[in-house]
């Protein structure tokens, strides 16, 4: 069998023979929490209860290189100071200056008085007296009425003769036109450091491959929340978004060199956009309430980020209230499509070659001063009696000036509560790659050794511990400050990480019980209770499909023995998080505490074909760590793409005591099955005796294929091959073994 890599993204539904898969992420948790833009409607037919934002108007410049969120935060405290109300009745008097009262219901079905005469046996019908009236749904800001005549709703019976002279009055059950009320709030926004009313693009950075600086804003085929506009279908359309705030232009006319200038680049680290995708820019004309078309390019492999200058002449967007907008077309089904901008900047006195982005800034963040990991239990760290300091931490920089340009030293310092714990010297001749200047317009990577300074205080008392570090670099050149600096938090809980917390696809073994391994290697021997996965959504549900959580010890490099699985009457399915790049934590069956040493391989049997999704962080690589097998575990492979796999697994510290876990008293070693492989009758031995409990067997694609308490299994009938063996009520992995 060969086994390929397959990158699956629209053509990502089908499953042929089974491999290591990888694909995008088709929902983005990073935006589930995200507020309506605008309107924030509480419910039912109406705005009723809604607030409508009333943005402010900026003046120039404008200019956004994505190193912080400058998209408008939208409250829906209705108590919030400067928010005031108006009430809204859908059935108003034709002046539209009385609203009608609440008794009144109409129809627009003709009604009427019917006079039945007794005498005659005849009857003759009047319609009522038609009302005219305004009516709005109040389902719309701004509230427009449109004038209608309408009907009573009920009819008159009337009786003329004998003794039934009462008319009487039947009702339009549930009639169109009920007299009824809405109360919309209005919020002026006051916060210029704001610049985009809405905001269905998604701000990271991590998408854009080699930026200019920290920050990107990614286009794909997700709406605000994070979800696939239509999932599971190939509809191409417009899809995300990005509006800025209304601009105020009036004072500036067609002479005042107006310019727009942005970087875009296609795919970065997402999906490659097809030649019938695109990235659009539109410009608002206030007086004429319309959008026009300015610009656009269509999809295209990835390239570096490139510069566009576009002039503002034109009369009509040189009001108060202009706006421009950036939007996408590609596919709708999910995280599909990419494209990245950055360094958006509208500005006065410019010209047309006024295309330099002169910045010196941090490319991408740090991750850890840690070697190898992004995260290890704080009692492993201050227990190791080695400097576990990285020896080749990362720092990329871009010099966007022009010209060669001097470098200064920089720096990366961690503390605690605002003390500084310990700081490092970044060379800048290291930073510039060794050369005299950083060389114009040039990304520049270079890694810095930390294990001869400072340590994380391995004296400090506790369970878990968090530092902040900070880093900063910067050129002898005037620049955009904030760019030369960057920080993260440092964290010590219970679990080990290679991560930096956020995925850019997701992946995964396709094939019936096929397995992913991901190789640890602890500061200490210690025992684990459960494992953190970021699965991720995709354009494929698999939240009901079947894995068991695997456990295995090390075997030259690849999974060994099993040390744990899960029970297969107590199978795992992935659970999708509702925030941010969320983690979720599976704990062992029984809260168990299994021991592992210095090497071990965590990660699942899946019993059903689909790739699982695990999330892929593509900004660090660790792929040497993943190990799958189609087989069986027969025969490990390594992955074929780079990345790192997002799976936690976590130990038992002072954080667990709550969890009441009991130590794993069986070990693997302790059982055995004799003779293996096997003809006929099969023995099963606990700790050196025979075991006369239950004992289960299963064929290699999860089927129980017998349960018995006798102490001498007959399996005779079986097809040659390979079974599991599980000991039932007694938490043990399960055996393998060969019937002959």
């Amino acid at each position: 069998m060969r086994f390929l890599l397959t990158v699956l993204f629209l053509t990502g539904f089908q499953l042929f023979a089974q491999h290591l898969e990888v694909g995008p992420i088709y929902s983005n948790p990073s935006l589930f929490s995200k507020e309506e833009v605008y309107t924030i409607k509480a419910g039912g037919n109406t705005f009723d209860s809604t607030i409508i934002y009333l943005p402010d108007t900026l003046s120039l410049p404008f200019f956004d290189d994505f190193s912080s969120n400058k998209f408008q935060q939208y409250q829906t405290n209705f108590n919030l100071p400067g928010i005031y109300s108006t009430i809204h009745y859908q059935l108003m008097d034709v002046s539209e200056t009385f609203p009608l009262p609440n008794n009144q219901k109409f129809t627009e079905i003709p009604t009427f008085h019917r006079y039945y005469n007794l005498t005659t046996a005849t009857f003759s019908d009047t319609l009522l007296t038609q009302v005219n009236l305004k009516y709005s749904n109040l389902s719309s800001y701004p509230v427009e009425y449109e004038a209608l005549s309408l009907y009573p709703a009920y009819f008159i019976y009337d009786t003329i003769g004998g003794d039934l002279n009462q008319p009487d009055t039947v009702w339009i059950q549930n009639p169109n036109f009920i007299q009824d009320s809405a109360r919309q709030f209005f919020a002026p926004i006051n916060d210029p450091l704001k610049l985009w009313v809405d905001n269905y693009v998604y701000h990271n950075f991590r998408y854009g491959l080699n930026p200019r600086s920290l920050g990107v804003a990614s286009f794909d085929g997700l709406n605000e929340r994070g979800y696939p506009y239509q999932i599971g279908t190939s509809i191409t359309n417009f899809a995300d978004r990005l509006t800025s705030k209304p601009l105020n232009l009036s004072t500036y006319s067609a002479v005042d060199s107006l310019y727009l200038s942005f970087l875009y680049q296609p795919e970065g680290l997402g999906d490659v956009p097809e030649a019938t995708d695109s990235l659009v820019l539109e410009f608002y004309a206030p007086d004429m309430n319309q959008w026009f078309h300015v610009w656009s390019v269509a999809g295209s492999a990835v390239h570096p980020f490139k510069s566009v200058h576009i002039p503002v002449k034109e009369s009509k967007f040189l009001k108060k209230g202009f706006q421009f907008r950036f939007k996408n077309y590609g596919s709708l089904s999910g995280a599909l499509d990419h494209f990245h901008i950055d360094y958006v900047h509208l500005r006065p006195q410019s010209f047309y070659e006024d295309t330099l982005f002169k910045d010196f800034a941090f490319v991408y963040p740090l991750n850890s001063l840690l070697k190898t990991y992004t995260s290890v239990p704080w009692d492993h760290y201050k227990n190791s009696t080695t400097n576990k300091m990285t020896d080749s931490l990362k720092v990329m920089v871009h010099n966007g000036s022009q010209n060669p340009e001097n470098y200064l030293n920089g720096s990366v310092s961690f503390e605690q509560n605002g003390t500084i714990q310990g700081s490092f010297t970044l060379p800048g001749f290291t930073l510039a790659e060794n050369q005299i200047n950083y060389a114009p317009r040039t990304t520049h990577t270079s890694y810095h050794n930390l294990t001869s300074g400072a340590e994380f205080a391995k004296t400090l008392s506790g369970n878990q511990q968090v530092f902040e570090v900070k880093a900063s670099a910067s050129a002898q050149f005037p620049n955009f400050q904030p760019n030369d600096s960057t920080s993260f938090y440092q964290d010590f809980y219970n679990y080990y990480a290679y991560d930096d917390g956020s995925a850019e696809a997701a992946f995964g073994p396709t094939g019936t019980q096929s397995r992913l391994a991901i190789r640890f290697d602890p500061y200490e021997a210690d025992s684990i209770i459960g494992v953190a996965f970021h699965f991720v959504p995709t354009v494929v549900n698999t939240s009901n499909n079947l894995f068991l959580i695997t456990v295995w010890d090390d075997n030259n490099g690849k999974p060994g023995n099993v040390l744990y699985q899960d029970d297969a009457f107590s199978p795992r399915s992935p659970i999708y998080g509702t925030n941010y790049n969320q983690f979720h934590t599976y704990y062992f069956t029984d809260t168990v505490k299994i021991a592992v040493g210095t090497t071990f391989h965590i990660g699942w049997r899946q019993l059903d074909g689909q790739r699982l999704n695990l999330g892929l962080d593509r900004n660090i690589d660790n792929s040497s760590k993943i190990k799958y097998s189609v087989d069986g575990g027969a025969t490990w492979l390594g992955s074929p793409f780079g990345g790192t796999a997002m799976v936690r697994p976590i130990f038992s510290t002072g954080l667990d005591n709550v969890l009441s876990t009991p130590d794993l008293t069986i070990e693997k070693s302790t059982i055995s099955v004799y003779p293996n492989p096997v003809s006929d009758q099969l023995y099963v031995k606990l700790n050196n005796e025979l075991f006369l409990g239950t004992i289960q067997i299963f064929d290699l694609f999860g089927k129980q294929l017998m349960e018995t308490t006798s102490d001498e299994i007959n399996v005779n009938s079986f097809a040659s091959g390979v079974y599991l063996l599980g000991l039932k009520d007694v938490q043990a992995p399960f055996i393998k073994f060969i019937k002959q």
